[in-house]
């Protein structure tokens, strides 16, 4: 690749420019939404060690509530890996946009050699920044299954809970009217 073959195309620039620039975009949503989900997982918690600290819990409804508190805890965990993954990638692309623009500018004034250092590291910061996000998102998902857990525990304690009341219920109408006979 010739050195003055990017230069010359307002284009090619462009692009070296702005993908850089829009995946930094796309990484900072990423970690705001990281952030809002490690907020949440905090209120969890605290909802839990509320519901542990009010005390009178059986013993199934206790160990019920210690799972949760450790999936929670996990959640927690691989968010902040997550959000760690993501600064990274932060950090990388706008490194990579900062290089790619310095290769730009400086190119057609510097030789071949450091218009291909200047692309080269801007590439490698670029991978890193992928590498970042596809980390941060396996990490998201992990913290997603868990968080789906104990949706569907607490789903299905609902509906034991609701069955449970609509059986006392049925056996207290069935009472009433067995008595007036």
């Amino acid at each position: 690749m010739e050195p003055t073959s990017l230069t010359h195309s307002p284009f090619a620039v462009l692009t070296f420019i702005v993908a850089p620039a829009l995946l930094t975009n796309s990484s900072s949503v990423l970690a705001l939404s990281t952030i809002n989900r490690m907020l949440r997982t905090r209120e969890r918690m605290h909802e839990l060690f509320a519901k542990f600290d009010a005390g009178s819990l059986a013993e199934t409804e206790a160990a019920r509530l210690i799972e949760q508190v450790n999936r929670v805890e996990r959640q927690a965990v691989l968010l902040l890996r997550a959000l760690h993954s993501i600064y990274v990638a932060l950090g990388a692309f706008s490194a990579a946009t900062l290089v790619t623009l310095f290769g730009a500018v400086l190119g057609p004034f510097q030789g071949a050699v450091w218009f291909r250092a200047l692309i080269g590291l801007g590439l490698v910061l670029g991978f890193g920044g992928v590498g970042g996000l596809v980390f941060g998102s396996v990490s998201l998902f992990q913290a997603t299954q868990l968080s789906l857990i104990n949706i569907r525990e607490e789903a299905a304690l609902i509906r034991e809970r609701q069955a449970a009341r609509m059986t006392r219920s049925t056996d207290h109408a069935v009472g009433d009217r067995g008595g007036k006979t």
